[in-house]
């Protein structure tokens, strides 16, 4: 499961705006990253990440620019208040005992759940956190009302997918301990409305990270837990399966594999294309070859260059990203490491540093940047070269 946190999770808000603000400061008194680092005694990759969003500052570090920059508290003024993870998971939680709310209200956020959710897929994980923050802080206040147990369980359910989401977009920032916090009220809400479908996905979730920090078989435990709990055919319980079938791929068994992959297309071979088919939580053809490609790139069948092809021209048939454009950085990342399989390090080399130069793979897909970094590097050093530039100059700060 998620990292479990070490006391209180205090993690600072930082206003989207910060990046820009750091970039016009430096620009307009004519610094460049590397001159700004020296002046500041900060690595010219971890300045980069606070410019692109990639990295939240720290107070202290937002202090010592402005000192730096001459800014007069321009950039401290952007870093707010510390935010207590788990007090805030904490008191959604001992709000959910009534609730006083209209029809319309509470069809309003319900859209404005499915509208979170569909933008997760072209929004950068730090512009989206503090929108499903301030959701989530909504749906607090409203469960401090009076209501019917039916008006109830809507805010709960709007409240449990709202904080799964939350817990998606803290891994996708590595800030896991967050995301620990705000995992556990995701599984009580889940737990208070009844909803298998939530709870399923906190299970696939948990599977995913593990899957990301290479404890495999705990991926492969918990997906099939998840498919256990999610109702069959339901979104969740396909994507488990597939997260079910990556696990078996990393850990080798290609026979595992394929029966899994094999049991997904049966599944999905008639599924219609959502309505809405960026949701995170609606699982659709596209995302099914996708994940396919993905698996077989990782089990390193010969099949996974031509998946892998199909998937990314589907995705981004224009070449310039597509509606999904973090999704199509990480099908360029599964075609890069299928050549490599192959015996192509040339193109696989050029695609992966499409990826990385696209600004759309998040801080947990790194380490697949990284493997086929380091899988190029072993066949081909030369072609290796302009790959290791591009994933030193856009990798985020360890």
């Amino acid at each position: 499961m998620l990292l479990p946190a070490e006391g209180s999770v205090v993690v600072s808000y930082v206003d989207s705006r910060f990046g820009a603000q750091l970039r016009a400061l430096r620009t307009a008194r004519g610094l460049s990253l590397r001159a700004l680092g020296q002046l500041a005694h900060r690595g010219k990759s971890h300045l980069h990440d606070l410019e692109t969003g990639v990295k939240a500052p720290a107070l202290e570090t937002a202090r010592h620019l402005d000192e730096v920059l001459e800014a007069g508290g321009a950039l401290v003024r952007l870093v707010g208040q510390p935010v207590d993870h788990d007090a805030e998971a904490d008191e959604l939680l001992a709000r959910v005992r009534a609730s006083d709310v209209s029809a319309e209200t509470l069809t309003r956020i319900e859209a404005s759940v499915d509208d979170l959710a569909s933008a997760y897929a072209t929004s950068r994980p730090v512009d989206l956190l503090p929108l499903v923050r301030r959701r989530l802080a909504y749906v607090g206040r409203l469960l401090d009302g009076r209501g019917t147990l039916a008006q109830r369980r809507r805010l709960i359910v709007a409240g449990g997918w709202l904080t799964v989401l939350r817990v998606t977009v803290h891994i996708d920032l590595l800030q896991r301990s967050a995301g620990s916090a705000h995992l556990v009220a995701a599984a009580r809400l889940a737990e208070h409305a009844e909803h298998r479908e939530i709870q399923a996905w906190c299970l696939e979730t948990q599977a995913w990270d593990r899957l990301t920090q290479g404890g495999y078989r705990q991926a492969i435990d918990l997906s099939q837990q998840a498919q256990r709990v999610a109702p069959r055919g339901s979104s969740a319980h396909l994507q488990a399966t597939a997260q079910e079938a990556r696990g078996w791929a990393r850990v080798g068994d290609v026979r595992r594999t394929r029966a899994v992959l094999d049991r997904l297309e049966q599944s999905t071979s008639n599924l219609p294309v959502p309505e809405r088919a960026e949701h995170h939580y609606r699982y659709d053809p596209t995302k099914a070859l996708a994940y396919t490609a993905t698996t077989l790139s990782w089990a390193g069948d010969p099949a996974a260059v031509q998946v892998a092809r199909v998937a990314l021209a589907e995705l981004d048939p224009r070449g310039d990203g597509g509606e999904r454009p973090r999704r199509s950085a990480s099908a360029r990342l599964d075609l890069a490491l299928a050549l490599v399989a192959a015996g192509q390090p040339d193109e696989a080399s050029a695609v992966a540093a499409e990826a990385i130069r696209s600004g759309r793979v998040v801080s947990s897909n790194w380490w697949r940047a990284r493997e086929v970094l380091e899988r190029v590097e072993q066949i081909d050093a030369a072609e290796a070269s302009v790959l290791r530039a591009a994933y030193q100059v856009y990798r985020p700060v360890d």
